[in-house]
């Protein structure tokens, strides 16, 4: 059975670098667009940033516009989000999530409610 699986995820200071990946097992991932999406304790789960499933087209929560970078290396079947300048509000499970829709189809590509497969997420903890 196939499986997204998160890593990359710890604690950092402000300021800090983390670079999360998105693996998957039992499949390929360059059929599919794939999303970040995090959720804080007591908030709603947001999309942080989707890629299509070629890598041509990207998309942005505004909070981490300038700071994040999301990637993907279909060779490796991996999807990164490099993430930098971290703030003390990023701290949340970070979750990749896939999503066999094409991009030009989906009404909101970076809306959790566009993607059916997901991983079981990491932590990042944002603390001085």
């Amino acid at each position: 059975q196939s499986q997204l699986v998160e890593s990359g995820g710890g604690l950092v200071r402000p300021g800090g670098s983390l670079r999360l990946s998105c693996t998957v097992s039992g499949a390929t991932l360059d059929v599919y667009a794939v999303g970040w999406f995090r959720q804080a304790p007591g908030k709603d789960r947001e999309g942080v940033s989707c890629i299509s499933s070629s890598g041509h087209n990207t998309s942005y929560a505004n909070s981490v516009k300038g700071r994040f970078a999301i990637s993907r290396d279909n060779s490796k079947n991996t999807v990164f989000l490099e993430m930098n300048d971290l703030e003390p509000e990023d701290t949340a499970v970070y979750y990749c999530a896939a999503s066999p829709r094409s991009w030009l189809w989906m009404t909101d590509p970076c809306s959790d409610k566009e993607y059916d497969y997901w991983g079981q997420g990491t932590q990042v903890s944002v603390s001085s």
